[in-house]
């Protein structure tokens, strides 16, 4: 695989291993083979094992002693959750941001979410969605909750994002009522809509999965996760 500069031989790895999950080629309780990935991607075994660490960290791996590292369950409980616990930790952010309700931070979001809404595609739409929360995270996120919405993100990829035409119309209207909450010192308005733009990216991707015969359709009600 040609190197990438600029992306850490780490998460080349991180993307890949997520990919793979992603399409099927590794389901629950599979065993990750280092060595094929380490050769498939033209890595040493050193960036595949500090992406074990942080792939079990995001919940996505479990290794066990002599034995190797292993799918967790991946089903569309796992989905639902990454994707919620995005947007809960998302939301204390911009709770933050509705509190504060800074002119100026208030502007450049507000520049944004018009570059948003003139995107010309999917891509471009994600490029100004990326500076919308980049725009909120580096004013009241602090480092460890930034990592952990870093970590929240490892299942929702931006590939998937960039390729899905329908990207602005499902998820515009979020950006404008989080803005709107901000904007208004609406507190639980902006949490409230970074909970809905999680829960309709799960969807989007769940169906997906679905459509690719990664997970199979939905039987019954969904159990609670407690």
């Amino acid at each position: 695989m040609p190197k990438k500069y600029g992306v850490k031989e780490k998460d080349l790895v991180v993307t890949h291993v997520v990919n793979m999950v992603l399409t099927g080629k590794l389901r629950s309780g599979d065993r990750l083979d280092r060595n094929e990935i380490a050769r498939d991607l033209g890595l040493s075994r050193v960036p595949v094992q500090e992406a074990v660490v942080q792939l079990e960290h995001d919940g996505i791996l479990s290794t066990r002693y002599h034995r190797g590292a292993y799918v967790e369950k991946f089903d569309e409980s796992a989905v639902r959750e990454h994707h919620e616990l995005y947007g809960l930790i998302s939301g204390i952010a911009s709770g933050r941001a509705a509190d504060a309700a800074d002119p100026t931070v208030v502007a450049e979001l507000d520049s944004e979410v018009g570059q948003m809404r003139g995107a010309r595609d999917a891509r471009q739409f994600g490029v100004h969605a990326k500076r919308f929360r980049a725009v909120i995270n580096s004013e009241y996120a602090g480092s460890r909750l930034q990592a952990a919405i870093d970590s929240s993100q490892t299942f929702i990829p931006v590939s998937f994002w960039e390729s899905n035409a329908q990207h602005r119309e499902q998820l515009l209207p979020s950006y404008e009522a989080e803005l709107v909450a901000i904007r208004e010192r609406d507190r639980d308005g902006a949490q409230v809509a970074c909970a809905e733009r999680a829960d309709v990216m799960a969807r989007t991707l769940l169906g997906e999965l679905v459509r690719r015969g990664v997970l199979a359709p939905r039987v019954g009600p969904l159990r609670c996760i407690e």
